[in-house]
């Protein structure tokens, strides 16, 4: 039993919580949970450079390399609760943002990347006291409102209470915006202790953050510098294994970062030297971005192995240590039941043409659905909304002497089935898959 304390944050943590990782990338979420005083009893990561990088910084953790889908690489049974095990305290993950970024054509379900709806269902297997995921703000848009309801509805199916909530990083002392949509989930009597954390009380500016590194090697203009970069930059991105090397994103982000002395257009391999002039301003360094997404060398102190290229997608796709660590620290007070007790009140917003017609038992008509949703005569408006459900699910339909009438048929996300597209997909294309 390991106890952990942080003065500044006020953390003291004397029984550790155990904790099951999937898609840990390069280890920023772990990180902020292992603060937050969780044990990982298993990482499983697909990109061989992020299993190096958290063998290397915690060799005694179990991690295993592969795709976390494929149960001859891990199988959740073998952590469910029973005579042998007591149930893992928390299932995390940062599951692929691909199927719902903006950036990207949010397939959702037609994405075989996605594994949030997968994730959910290890619900009813691993049988864990909480459940944290996290994705791209994305996911929170009014096209993914049906696939968000069905999660929450089969959450609650397997005895969970559940809430979803965009949290910007920089609320948490991240110098970067860094938006991220999370859903926590507990059983009903843990949920009720649970507090989303709140924002802390200090901004820190991207010249605030690496003013020492970029004065380093004893370059001249590193004061001035950190004084026209007063401001949070934009999220950094990572990018995928399908593009070219390390930059700081497209266009509009190299604009943004140039407004504060960053050129973007590529990564640094050291700070700058004493007399060195630029047009725009200094490069970062792969340790300046892992700055920006909050490891520092203190509490978040972490080292990245592999090329340049490699170690700055891997902390480009993490999730911000000090993001986890005040959702992990907010769950182990929940799951410790402290702080004041509330009531549950989870009512969220969902799409309402999925709300109809999972509620009815069979078809319900075209007409019954535009007067609930007060579509009568806005019949393309009410085609166009049924072909964005269209796109998760199976909506089916009959044409009868009455008019159109539709019923919920099945979610079409890759949920473990073995006919699956996601499994062809693999095979031929895993090393595109980031």
């Amino acid at each position: 039993m390991a106890t952990v304390i942080t003065a500044e944050r006020g953390l003291d943590v004397d029984d550790e919580l155990r904790v099951i990782e999937i898609c840990a990338g390069a280890g920023g979420q772990a990180l902020g949970l292992e603060v937050a005083g969780f044990e990982h009893e298993l990482a499983v990561e697909l990109d061989e450079n992020a299993v190096n990088t958290l063998r290397h910084n915690r060799p005694s953790w179990k991690v295993v390399q592969g795709d976390v889908a494929d149960r001859t690489v891990w199988n959740p049974a073998e952590y469910a609760p029973g005579e042998a095990n007591k149930p893992v305290d928390l299932l995390a993950g940062g599951v692929p943002c691909p199927p719902f970024s903006i950036a990207g054509k949010q397939l959702g379900t037609g994405d075989e990347r996605d594994l949030f709806a997968w994730a959910v269902e290890q619900m009813a297997v691993l049988q864990p006291r909480a459940l944290l995921l996290e994705n791209v703000r994305g996911l929170s848009m009014p096209r993914f409102a049906g696939y968000r309801q069905h999660v929450l509805d089969r959450l609650s199916d397997f005895g969970y209470a559940a809430e979803w909530r965009l949290l910007q990083a920089s609320d948490f002392g991240v110098p970067q915006l860094r938006p991220r949509f999370v859903l926590v989930a507990m059983r009903p009597d843990d949920f009720a202790f649970f507090k989303w954390p709140k924002p802390v009380n200090v901004t820190r500016t991207v010249g605030q953050v690496l003013a020492d590194l970029m004065g380093s090697r004893g370059w001249e203009g590193a004061e001035a510098w950190a004084v026209g970069a007063s401001a949070i930059g934009p999220t950094v991105v990572g990018g995928s294994k399908k593009h070219g090397g390390a930059d700081l994103g497209p266009t509009r982000a190299k604009r943004a970062w140039a407004t504060l002395g960053v050129d973007g257009k590529g990564i640094a391999n050291e700070p700058p030297s004493p007399g060195d002039v630029f047009e725009v301003g200094p490069k970062l360094t792969c340790e300046m971005v892992a700055r920006i997404q909050g490891w520092d060398e203190s509490t978040f102190k972490w080292e990245f192995t592999g090329k340049k290229t490699s170690i700055y997608r891997q902390i480009g796709n993490a999730f911000p240590p000090p993001v986890a660590w005040a959702l992990g620290k907010a769950i182990a007070n929940a799951l410790r039941h402290e702080g004041e007790k509330r009531n549950l009140d989870l009512a969220q917003d969902v799409d309402p043409i999925y709300r109809l017609l999972r509620e009815g038992q069979d078809f319900i008509g075209a007409a019954k659905i535009s007067k609930a949703l007060g579509l009568e005569g806005n019949a393309p408006e009410l085609d166009r909304r049924i072909s964005i459900l269209n796109q998760d699910f199976e909506v089916l339909k009959e044409e009868r002497s009455s008019g159109l009438f539709y019923k919920l048929g099945k979610f079409k996300a890759f949920v473990g089935q073995d006919e699956h597209a996601r499994h062809d997909y693999f095979k031929t294309s895993r090393s595109k898959v980031s």
